[in-house]
């Protein structure tokens, strides 16, 4: 096969431009975009069950904040402990990267707490609502990752790998009698004096030996596309489910099924990711299989548990619009 044929090329810069000192990056759009599309979801979700579409604008906040603070407390706290302890400070310097989903999902599991009591919802009613957005969050963040070049997955020969020139963490060297997978492009980083820190990163395809210090990017499986489609499916069954039982919704069982299915899928597939940080090689299991494990068996007593308490099997929240969904009625938690 052809090395063009062989795999997809994914050269796609990070950037979409800079703004003075402002700089638009892909990730950034796709990290802020389910905040903006989820309100829609959301509010749409709400009404259907009498619940003013104001707390959308509230509970938004609690997540926002509660996502990025525990992203990025995740990040040090699980894959870069020794920069935290070096330099505590190092925890507020998000733009030097790092954000990491099992503390997101801590984050998120705290902000609904603290929005269902202040508010007088039911806990597992917000959050069996809530993680249908965040599945669609979830595939956004997947996609920006890969717009970033980042969470790249094994070599592989498969037809849909892809090859990842701007990776330069996992970039190969091969002796020059050692054959070169098919689909393999040499890289080289080239200082740009406009982009300072943000060289220009030339490719060609590899068509024959190499020498000892080239660096070759090698075709891989995107691991984010995986992930992304999966977070899909996930948003397209929770809505589904929920639109058949609305306000009957059993309690716990959107959030326990969520849960289950997705650090299931993070768990098999993290074995066909590379290890994010060294500290990872030569164990059974990487950080994000083991902070899986335990979300995986809260996720499946929950969803046990779904619907089966007697005196709260729905879960509760103000109903505070009518049966037309625009009538004002006086707020009350029914249960």
């Amino acid at each position: 096969m052809h090395p063009i044929l062989a795999a997809v090329f994914w050269n796609v810069n990070p950037i979409i431009a800079h703004l003075g000192p402002v700089t638009l990056r892909w990730y950034g759009l796709f990290f802020m975009l389910p905040f903006v599309v989820g309100t829609f979801v959301l509010t749409h979700i709400y009404r259907s069950e009498r619940v003013s579409p104001q707390w959308v604008d509230v509970i938004t906040i609690y997540m926002l904040i509660g996502t990025i603070v525990g992203a990025r407390l995740g990040h040090m706290l699980f894959y870069d402990f020794e920069a935290l302890k070096a330099d505590p400070m190092v925890v507020f310097k998000i733009w030097q990267g790092g954000l990491a989903s099992h503390g997101a999902t801590i984050g998120i599991l705290f902000a609904c707490w603290l929005f269902a009591r202040n508010n007088k919802f039911d806990y597992l009613w917000v959050l069996d609502r809530i993680v249908i957005v965040v599945a669609l969050g979830g595939a956004c963040i997947r996609t920006g990752n890969l717009m970033n070049s980042e969470i790249v997955g094994k070599p592989t020969n498969v037809p849909w790998a892809f090859v990842f020139p701007r990776d330069g963490e996992h970039l190969k060297r091969f002796a020059p009698n050692q054959p070169v997978p098919a689909g393999s492009y040499a890289v080289q980083r080239v200082a740009n004096p406009a982009t300072p820190g943000e060289p220009t990163v030339l490719a060609q395809p590899v068509n024959g030996p190499v020498t000892a210090d080239t660096q070759v990017a090698v075709p891989r499986h995107p691991t984010q596309i995986y992930e992304a489609l999966f977070c899909i499916f996930l948003l397209a069954l929770l809505y589904s489910m929920w639109n058949r039982t609305k306000e009957r919704t059993p309690r716990g069982q959107l959030f326990g099924l969520f849960v289950v299915l997705l650090f299931t899928q993070r768990f098999l597939g993290e074995f066909l990711k590379e290890n994010q940080v060294d500290f990872e090689n030569g164990h059974l299991f990487n950080q994000g299989q083991l902070l899986s494990i335990p979300l995986i068996f809260i996720g499946i007593w929950v969803l046990w548990r779904a619907g089966k308490d007697p005196e709260n099997p729905y879960g509760y929240a103000p109903r505070d619009l009518g049966k037309a969904g625009d009538a004002p009625t006086p707020a009350a938690a029914v249960r």
